[in-house]
Formats: structure tokens, C-alpha cells, sequence
């Protein structure tokens, strides 16, 4: 049987539940994560740093996030008094997990996807995510005073803003790269060593090729090829996994992607609402990826869907309409992270 899987925030939520409660916890917290999230827009797509992965953001964070009192208790009453469903994804989402295998694939906190399951009743064996236990630290006073340092020095830099046409560092402006270099300082020499350093070498947000490896652990305990896989994305967390079943001549689908998703995608969609993977999820049960080749939808039919275009022109275009609609559906800030 063939088998999807979803990221969650974008597909299937309209949050973004680490920037979120950044924003409600920390101080200027919108700024601040912005900054940490394109900073590992850096590591991970132009440095390439060994070892890093898109979506460490959330690992990052957390030092910070301890600073300015979080614990267990506070981000699972959060993520349920936050929680915004993609319209018709109640619905939906148990239709196709009775179709076909499903499952969720999603960097964000367990909290969240809890709150998710709980909601819609859906199985947290099917969901992959990541753990966090924020309780695991106690904050020395020393420590404290340094991550504050460190906070106020982050919230007085400029904002990072990364060409998009950049390869490499040296690609970078040399003050944009000095702050780079600085940023890699705070995190992987000072915050790395100290005793809250604990969250950035133990805690494993599942991103890149973690989301991969998830997909190549679904394919092997259903004894299904890739080929018989579909994986909807939107973001830089999703490349590994689109470009594996991509690869491997299954569906890879960017959702009211940005960049990172739509070169990385075989197809693309834009819709306000879920209801278009149940339409999505029948044609691949009926003639897999040449049915869906076949299929092509206009906004003014309900969604978009068709093939990511190859020329270079055409694909300017699409990333510059998909990146647009997204944030037109989960709004400005959120939907310029990447």
C-alpha cells in the first residue's frame, strides 16, 4: 500500500509554533527568532556547516527560551490554546489515514504534535517530531547573566537578511559574514560549552536529513519503495525528504512552498484549504505519479497544482506566486521564515 506523509506547520497547521512562543515569551521574540532562524538558513544552505541541519533553529533557541522561564508545563498549555488547523484538515486528515498509511513528519516541538493528535485523534505512533524536555536545566545565576548578555548583544544586531542568490560565504557582504562568524561563536564555543549548552548537543530537532531518514523508516516498516511514496513540504526542512522521494520516482510535493521546497519538489500546489489532498491522495492511489502528471488545477478551480517548471524563468515566477500565497495564508513574518 502506498503510503504520504505530511510536514505539519504550513500542510496541515497555520502556526509556527517556535517562533510563536518565542514571540510570546521572549522580549522583541519575533525579532530574535527571526534572526536565529535565518542565521541557520546560513549554516545549513549556504555555509553547508558539517554536522548542522535545517531546522536546528529549535535547538538554538532553547537556552533562550529557558532564560525567560519556560518549562514543559508552559509550552503544552501553549501549543493548545494556539493551535490553528489548516481549513478542512479535521476532516480530511482521518479520511486519508483510512485510504492510506499517513503520517507527519514535523521538526516542531512534541508538545505541539500532541496537542495536534489529541485534536484530531490522530495516532502519535504515526508522527515523527521533536523531544524536548525544557525542565532538564536549571539555569545557574552565572549562566543566566551570560545568556542575557548574549540575548541583548543578538537583539541589537541588524536584521540578517541573506541574498538569495548566495552559494557560498563568500557569496556575503564581509559585515554580514563577520556577524555570521560571531553568531557561530555565541552557539558552538560559548553557549555549546556551558551547562545549558546540553540542549544544543543532545536535543535532535527532526529536520533535513532527519525528515529523510524518517521517510526511509516508514518505506521499510511498510515493506514499500519510495516510488509508492508521496511527501508534501513547504520549507527548508523539507528538502532532504522531497529530494529523496523525488529521486526515487515518488511524489514530492511543495506546499504553498518557498524557494528550499519548490527546488526541491517534483509538483507544487497552492490552496487556502486541505481539501485538495484528498483529491491529490485518490489520483496517486489510482495511477500514481503519471495520473498526477496528468492533473492540472487553477486557483480559479478551487487550488493550483501542477509541475515545479524547469526553465529558469518559469521557476522565478512560480517561487515568486508560491511565496507570496504563503504568506498570505499564515502571514507576513511567519511566512518569510525559512
Amino acid at each position: 500500500m502506498p503510503f504520504l506523509a505530511f510536514d505539519c506547520e504550513g500542510p496541515l497547521t497555520l502556526n509556527d509554533n517556535a517562533f510563536e512562543f518565542t514571540a510570546h515569551l521572549v522580549p522583541k521574540g519575533e525579532h530574535f527568532f527571526t534572526q536565529i532562524s535565518r542565521f541557520d538558513d546560513y549554516l545549513a544552505d549556504i555555509k553547508k556547516k558539517p554536522g548542522y541541519k535545517a531546522g536546528d533553529t529549535l535547538k538554538l533557541i532553547l537556552p533562550f527560551l529557558k532564560l525567560f522561564g519556560a518549562t514543559n508545563k508552559l509550552l503544552e498549555e501553549f501549543s493548545e490554546k494556539t493551535l490553528i488547523l489548516l481549513p478542512g484538515v479535521e476532516r480530511v486528515l482521518p479520511k486519508l489515514n483510512k485510504m492510506l498509511p499517513t503520517f507527519i513528519i514535523s521538526t516542531s516541538y512534541k508538545p505541539y504534535l500532541s496537542a495536534l493528535s489529541k485534536r484530531l485523534n490522530f495516532p502519535m505512533s504515526q508522527i515523527f517530531c521533536t523531544e524536548v524536555d525544557l525542565d532538564k536545566v536549571k539555569l545557574s545565576k552565572a549562566e543566566r547573566e551570560i545568556l542575557q548578555k548574549l540575548y541583548e548583544e543578538i537583539i541589537n544586531y541588524p536584521l540578517i537578511e541573506l541574498p538569495k542568490e548566495a552559494s557560498s560565504p563568500e557569496d556575503l557582504p564581509q559585515s554580514l559574514r563577520n556577524l555570521l562568524d560571531r553568531l557561530e561563536e555565541v552557539f558552538f564555543e560559548i553557549i555549546w560549552n556551558m551547562d545549558c549548552g546540553i540542549f544544543l548537543r543532545e536535543v535532535n530537532p527532526i529536520g533535513g536529513h532527519e525528515k529523510a531518514k524518517a521517510c526511509e523508516k516508514i518505506s521499510q516498516e511498510l515493506g514499500e519503495p519510495f516510488s509508492r511514496g508521496f511527501y508534501c513540504g513547504d520549507s527548508i526542512t523539507d528538502v532532504e525528504a522531497l529530494e529523496l522521494l523525488r529521486k526515487e520516482g515518488g511524489i514530492s510535493l511543495s506546499f504553498n512552498g518557498n524557494r528550499y521546497a519548490l527546488r526541491s519538489a517534483e509538483f507544487y500546489a497552492l490552496s487556502k484549504e486541505a481539501y485538495l489532498f484528498e483529491e491529490l491522495a485518490r489520483l496517486f492511489l489510482e495511477g500514481g505519479k503519471e495520473r498526477l502528471k496528468a492533473h492540472a488545477k487553477t486557483l480559479e478551480e478551487g487550488y493550483e497544482f501542477a509541475s515545479v517548471p524547469t526553465s529558469k524563468e518559469e521557476f522565478s515566477r512560480v517561487v515568486e506566486k508560491s511565496e507570496a500565497f504563503r504568506k498570505k495564508v499564515r502571514g507576513e513574518l511567519i511566512g518569510a521564515l525559512g
